[in-house]
C-alpha cells in the first residue's frame, strides 16, 4: 500500500484530498493557511486534521526511506529473497522493519560472531538441520582445533563440549533474530502479558504508593499509569517487570524448530530456552516498554496540547484596568497595575501574610491603588499562599465598596510559567527597569486581559495544564505544541499594530526575524495602514505575504476588509458579493449598516452565487461569515474566567454541597476544577457523566464552567473529591 492510500485510510478521506494536500504541504504552504484558505482543495480538512496529517506523512516517508536503506543492504550482502523484500514493502512500521533487518545487520562482538569466527557454523546447521545420524560427538570432534595447529588464539576451539557450545550460540541467535518468531512473541506478550510493580521499600512514604504491590495487563494499562511507573522506576521507588506466558512462547518456537525425537532435540531446546531467556526476553521487554512509551507520550503530548489550545483561547477580559497580584510569604505578595492596553502603571509589594502579617499598611496601599488608577479587578496567582492572599483580597474589596463606593471583583489566574517569563530574555527587554521578582505580577494581571497575547511570550512546555509534560520526549512535544500556539493564535487573527514580536512570530509564514523586522518597521514609520504594506517589510517576501496576510488584522487601517479574516485574493470577491445586496465594503463599518447586511447574508443562496462569484461554496461561506462579524474575536464565545467579590474557605466545604468551578486540567483520569479553596478538586472520569465515558476530554476542556457536587473531603491532605452528576 502506498502513501497515498495509506493516509487515505487511516484518516478516512479520499485518495484525491491526499494528493491534493500533499502537494500543498510540499509547496511549502502552513498548516494554519491550508486549514483556512484552502478548504476546496482539501475538502474542508480541519488544522487538527492537517497536523496529524503532516506528522504522519513524515513518518511514512522515512519509513520508505528506511525501507530502501534496509532492501538495499540485505541486497549487497547477496542475501535478498523475493520473499524478504515482500516482507520489507508490507511492513507497517519502523519497529517491523528493523525486526526484518536484524539477521542481516552488521553485529557487535557476541557468542555467536565468535562462534562463527571459530568456524562452527557449520556444526550449527548439522545440528538445525537434524539429519545427521553419526553421533554429535563424532561430529564434533571435526571442528576441534588441533594442537599442533598455529591458530589465532580467539579462533581455538578447545574440545567437543567447546564445539557444541559454540553451534549452540550460533543457532539461540539465529533463533532470536527470526522475525516470524518476534512477531509472534510480541502478539502474544501484547495479548497476555502483565506489568507487575514492586515498591523497592515499602515502608517509604511517596506517591507511588498505590504501584508497590500493583499489577495490570499490558493491553489495558492507561498512558497516565505507563507514564507514573516509568517515572517510580526512574526514581527508583519501583521495580517493574512484564510477566509473559513463558511456557506458551517456548512451546511456539520448539514446534516449528524441533522436528521429531532426535539425538539433537535435547540441544536445541537448551538453545531455544537460551535464546529466550538471554537475547529474545530482555530485547522484547526493551520494545514493549519503548512502544507503550511512545504510545503514552503520544497520548499525553495530544491532551497537554488540547488543554494548552484551550487555555490560549481563554476569553479575553477587556477594557478593565487589573491589578495583578503574586501570592508570597516571606518576600512578600507583588503587586502590578495595568490599564486597560497592557501598560503598565505601577508597582510596589506588600506584606499582608506571614510571617509579616502587615495587613493593615497593605490594605491601606491596595486601596490607594484602586482609588488613585479607577482599578476594577484584581487578577490573584494560584501559587503558593493563593488562598491566604484572596482571603486578604476579599476583605480589601468590601472596604473598597464601604469607603469608596468601588465595585471590584477577582478572578484566581493560572501562574504557571510566569516565574520562567520574569527571569526571560524577552521580559528583560519588555521591563528592563522593572525587578525581575515584580514581572511575574504583570504577567498575571495581562494574562486576564488577554491570555493568548501573555501566553504565546512562555515557552508552551510551562503553561501547567499537561500530564507528566517532563516524562515526554521533549523535541516531539515543542513541536506539537508549537503547532497548538500557532493554530490558536492564527485562529483569532493578530492586530499588526500592537502585536508583541512573540505573538507575530506565531503567525503563519512569519518567522522570529521577520516578527521583529514587522515591530522595527512600525516603530519606524508609524502605524501600518494596510496588509500589502506588510510587503515593505525586509525579508517578508511574497510567499510569506500569502501565508500571513489573512490573518493580520489592520483596525482604522485603509481597507475595511482588514479587520477581517478575508485574504487578500479573495478581496474582490467579497466587495462583489457586498455589490450583489446593495452595499459596500465600507458600510461593514457602520453598526446600523452591519445589522441589514447580516440580514441579507442570511438570505444568499450558497451555490448558485458561488458559481455567479466564481468561487469555491467553502470559502464563500466563510467569506459570509467573516463580513457578518468583522472584527470579531472568536475568543468571546468562549467561557468567561468566573469573577468573585468573596472567598470560600475549605472548612466551609460540605458532602452534597453545589458548587461552580473553573476546568484547570484535564487529564486521562479525569478534570481539576478550581472551586476556590487552596487545591482544585478533582472529578474522576466515573464522575464526570451519568453515561460512560472513554475521554474527558470529550465532556470538558480547560477553561469550562462547570457546577459540581462535592462528594468526598480529605481534611488531612486538604483534598476535596467532586462529582459532575448533579
Amino acid at each position: 500500500m502506498n502513501i497515498i492510500q495509506e493516509l487515505a485510510e487511516e484518516l478516512t478521506i479520499k485518495t484525491s484530498q491526499v494528493e491534493k494536500t500533499i502537494n500543498l504541504i510540499d509547496e511549502g504552504n502552513t498548516i494554519p493557511f491550508i486549514a483556512r484558505y484552502r478548504k476546496e482543495v482539501t475538502g474542508g480538512l480541519s488544522d487538527e486534521v492537517l497536523r496529524t496529517f503532516g506528522e504522519r506523512l513524515t513518518y511514512l516517508r522515512n519509513l520508505e526511506t528506511r525501507k530502501s536503506e534496509v532492501t538495499k543492504s540485505i541486497e549487497e550482502q547477496g542475501k535478498l529473497t523475493e520473499e524478504i523484500a515482500k516482507e520489507i514493502e508490507n511492513a507497517k512500521t519502523l519497529s517491523e522493519v528493523e525486526d526484518i533487518y536484524r539477521p542481516y545487520k552488521p553485529k557487535k562482538k557476541t557468542r555467536a560472531t565468535i562462534a562463527k569466527a571459530k568456524g562452527l557454523e557449520p556444526l550449527a546447521n548439522i545440528i538445525w538441520e537434524q539429519k545427521e545420524t553419526r553421533p554429535i560427538e563424532e561430529i564434533a570432534k571435526d571442528f576441534v582445533t588441533s594442537v599442533d595447529n598455529t591458530v589465532e588464539k580467539d579462533k581455538i576451539v578447545v574440545d567437543i563440549s567447546d564445539a557444541i557450545n559454540g553451534a549452540l550460540d550460533i543457532i539461540a541467535e539465529n533463533i532470536s533474530d527470526n522475525a516470524k518468531y518476534r512477531k509472534n512473541i510480541k502478539r502474544i506478550c501484547y495479548r497476555e502479558g502483565i506489568i507487575s510493580t514492586k515498591g523497592t521499600n515499602v515502608e517509604e512514604k511517596s506517591s507511588y504508593e498505590m504501584y508497590y504491590d500493583y499489577a495490570e495487563n499490558v493491553n489495558k494499562m492507561p498512558s497516565h499509569r505507563i507514564l507514573a511507573i516509568n517515572r517510580g522506576e526512574k526514581e527508583e521507588f519501583l521495580k517493574v517487570k512484564i510477566d509473559k506466558p513463558e511456557e506458551k512462547i517456548i512451546n511456539l518456537i520448539e514446534q516449528d524448530v524441533i522436528k521429531g525425537k532426535t539425538q539433537f532435540t535435547e540441544y536445541l531446546q537448551n538453545a531455544i530456552l537460551d535464546s529466550w531467556k538471554r537475547l529474545i526476553e530482555p530485547s522484547i521487554d526493551r520494545e514493549i516498554r519503548s512502544d507503550l512509551t511512545e504510545k503514552a507520550e503520544e497520548k499525553a503530548i495530544k491532551v497537554f496540547g488540547k488543554n494548552a489550545k484551550q487555555l490560549l483561547l481563554g476569553a479575553p477580559i477587556k477594557n478593565l484596568t487589573v491589578i495583578g497580584f503574586d501570592p508570597a510569604y516571606r518576600t512578600g505578595c507583588k503587586i502590578a497595575v495595568i490599564d486597560e492596553t497592557g501598560k503598565l502603571l505601577a508597582t510596589t509589594t506588600i506584606y499582608p501574610t506571614e510571617p509579616q502579617n502587615d495587613v493593615e499598611n497593605a490594605t491601606k496601599e491596595l486601596l490607594n491603588l484602586i482609588k488613585k488608577y479607577d482599578v476594577n479587578m484584581f487578577a490573584i496567582g494560584n501559587g503558593t499562599a493563593s488562598r491566604e492572599s484572596e482571603q486578604f483580597v476579599s476583605e480589601v474589596i468590601k472596604k473598597a465598596k464601604e469607603t469608596l463606593g468601588k465595585d471590584v471583583l477577582y478572578a484566581i489566574v493560572s501562574e504557571a510559567g510566569a516565574s520562567v517569563y520574569s527571569a526571560s530574555k524577552l521580559a528583560t527587554e519588555e521591563y528592563p527597569d522593572v525587578n525581575v521578582s515584580l514581572r511575574g505580577a504583570i504577567s498575571i494581571a495581562r494574562r486576564l486581559q488577554d491570555p493568548l497575547a501573555e501566553l504565546v511570550k512562555i515557552d508552551p512546555k510551562s503553561i501547567g495544564v499537561g500530564q507528566y509534560q517532563h516524562d515526554v520526549d521533549q523535541k516531539k512535544l515543542s513541536e506539537s505544541l508549537s503547532g497548538v500556539v500557532e493554530d490558536a493564535v492564527n485562529k483569532v487573527g493578530v492586530d499588526v499594530n500592537t502585536a508583541t514580536p512573540s505573538l507575530l512570530s506565531y503567525v503563519a509564514g512569519i518567522n522570529k526575524t521577520v516578527a521583529n523586522n514587522i515591530v522595527k518597521y512600525r516603530d519606524e514609520n508609524g502605524k501600518i495602514k494596510e496588509r500589502k504594506e506588510l510587503l515593505k517589510v525586509p525579508k517578508l517576501g511574497k510567499n510569506a505575504y500569502e501565508q500571513c496576510a489573512g490573518f493580520i488584522r489592520i483596525f482604522d487601517g485603509k481597507n475595511p476588509l482588514e479587520v477581517t479574516g478575508v485574504h487578500p485574493e479573495s478581496y474582490e470577491v467579497a466587495e462583489n458579493l457586498l455589490k450583489t445586496i446593495g452595499y459596500d465594503k465600507a458600510d461593514i463599518k457602520d453598526e446600523n449598516k452591519l445589522k441589514q447586511i447580516r440580514e441579507k447574508l442570511k438570505e444568499i443562496n450558497i451555490e448558485k452565487t458561488a458559481k455567479e462569484l466564481k468561487i469555491g461554496e467553502l470559502s464563500l461561506k466563510d467569506i459570509i461569515s467573516e463580513l457578518s462579524k468583522p472584527g470579531r474575536d472568536p475568543r468571546e464565545e468562549m467561557p468567561k474566567p468566573i469573577l468573585r467579590a468573596d472567598i470560600l474557605k475549605f472548612e466551609d466545604l460540605q458532602e452534597n454541597q453545589i458548587l461552580t468551578g473553573t476546568v484547570r486540567n484535564v487529564t486521562d483520569f479525569g478534570a481539576f476544577v478550581d472551586i476556590g479553596v487552596k487545591h482544585d478538586g478533582l472529578v474522576h472520569i466515573s464522575e464526570l457523566s451519568n453515561s460512560f465515558v472513554k475521554n474527558p476530554s470529550d465532556i470538558v476542556q480547560v477553561g469550562d464552567i462547570v457546577k459540581v457536587k462535592v462528594i468526598g473531603i480529605d481534611k488531612e491532605r486538604q483534598k476535596v473529591k467532586l462529582s459532575m452528576k448533579i
